[in-house]
């Protein structure tokens, strides 16, 4: 008996210390939700219904609702572009419930960020900001916000990964969370355990149109220069150099001469652009931004956009085996583009062009494609001075065909230079096998870009 006496408080005390490690290693967010939530805000922004009936006297006001937070003392407010968009008129309410008409200082639809101020008759408690850069995959965070329109409601979870694309716009940068976020959490805050903000939530992904536990916010290190503009321009300016970019690969990059997976592609430009006019040309890779290595299109675009205008920059850039250095001023990104983007060789029409591509056909060779030189009839199509080759046959389950070559498609370039005629582009290919079957770098003619694809030989051992 007084063994299993010894033997239940011996599992008493199991239990209490279990539950104790379990406390200390989930601990409660009372205390830190407590003293955030004067920080953030619910924001509701109403709009008058487009009616083209006037002599309808019963249209009603729409409400939309969302989130945000208080950023300094003297009123000045974060939330989402499109909580506020198109808003005739916006109310926010604290947490004590007082309400105060807002008025919009800024909006900026391609980071979807909005700033907004109201004169309180009270002092106001704004948040504290953090380094987005610095947070990790598993980290807690809370988020804050207005679901639904139930306002001041915390949830947790943790940052499921970083660098998000989601393409929503030209910058994309998302932290992932699975921390519940809804409907009206649009704008509203990310605390990390400091009770430092390091997102706007921002969007979800759902089939059901609720959090089904992959939410995304903003990062801060982004939304700051972007509040800063807004703050003193009421706009966002954003430097420029008009250059059109796809992302490297490896195979792009083994076959230019470069050691590893680096930088990105010039594909583009706007004509007589700052990029132009420094003398950038399609098949430039870019390795470093003013001695920052590049290897992601979104980092370099905003990287660009947040340098000042007028400013002189420097590209370390892979042309032709080599490094060379191009300067560029930095110009103010046009409103409105004046121009659309011009492509080298471009193409007008979305004619299909496989027909033309039946006739005299050339053989295979070893990257598994039959190229035509462009006959009159082809030219006459695209109406352009292209030059280059046409696409006639695409050997199936080649790395061409997987790489999505296909009929029709106009090769401008190999390996960066200019190819002429079916006779230049084989030469331009035995050279290649020659040199251990290196992979080649295609410039293809799309109908509105030019893009490169590196494509591997088709081995005849």
């Amino acid at each position: 008996m007084p063994k299993l006496k010894f033997l239940f408080i011996g599992l008493v005390l199991s239990v209490v210390c279990l539950a104790s490690n379990a406390l200390a290693q989930y601990p409660s967010f009372a205390d830190l939700a407590e003293k955030l939530m004067p920080s953030v805000v619910n924001i509701s922004s109403f709009t008058s219904p487009e009616n083209t009936d006037t002599s309808s006297t019963n249209a009603e006001t729409s409400e939309s609702l969302g989130s945000g937070f208080i950023i300094d003392k003297d009123g000045y407010i974060i939330t989402n572009n499109h909580v506020v968009d198109k808003a005739e008129t916006i109310q926010v309410t604290l947490s004590n419930n007082q309400k105060f008409e807002a008025q919009l200082i800024g909006k900026d639809p391609k980071t979807d960020l909005a700033l907004i101020k109201i004169e309180a008759n009270q002092q106001l408690q704004p948040v504290t900001f953090g380094d987005s850069d610095k947070i990790r995959v598993g980290d807690w965070i809370l988020a804050i916000g207005n679901p639904f329109g139930l306002g001041g409601s915390v949830t947790a979870g943790i940052i499921s990964a970083k660098s998000r694309d989601i393409e929503s716009g030209p910058y994309d940068n998302f932290i992932q969370t699975d921390a519940s976020i809804n409907q009206g959490n649009s704008g509203g805050p990310m605390f990390n355990m400091k009770g430092e903000v390091i997102g706007i939530s921002s969007a979800i992904f759902s089939t059901t149109g609720v959090s089904q536990g992959i939410g995304f916010a903003i990062p801060v290190n982004l939304a700051d220069w972007v509040i800063a503009q807004l703050k003193n321009f009421g706009t966002v300016k954003r430097g420029w150099i008009g250059i059109k970019i796809q992302p490297n690969s490896q195979e792009i990059a083994s076959s230019l001469g470069i050691s590893q997976n680096q930088g990105v592609v010039v594909s583009g430009f706007t004509p007589n652009g700052p990029a132009q006019k420094a003398g950038f040309v399609a098949g430039d890779i870019i390795l470093s931004f003013n001695g920052e290595a590049i290897d992601n299109t979104k980092n370099l675009s905003r990287m660009i956009a947040e340098t000042p205008i007028d400013t002189l920059t420097s590209f370390d850039v892979w042309r032709n085996q080599k490094k060379i250095k191009l300067d560029v001023k930095i110009e103010q990104m046009p409103e409105e583009k004046s121009a659309p983007i011009e492509f080298p060789e471009n193409i007008e029409e979305t004619t299909d062009l496989s027909p033309l591509a039946n006739e005299e056909v050339s053989s295979l060779n070893t990257v598994g494609l039959k190229v035509n030189n462009l006959t009159p009839d082809v030219l006459n199509v695209i109406k352009t001075g292209t030059s280059g080759v046409i696409v006639a046959d695409v050997l199936p389950n080649s790395d061409a065909a997987h790489k999505g070559i296909k009929i029709g498609d106009i090769i401008v370039k190999v390996d960066q230079r200019n190819v002429l005629n079916a006779q230049m582009f084989d030469e331009f290919v035995r050279e290649a096998y020659r040199e251990n079957k290196r992979p080649i770098l295609l410039a293809i003619q799309g109908v509105d870009a030019l893009h490169f694809v590196a494509v591997k030989l088709v081995s005849h051992d």
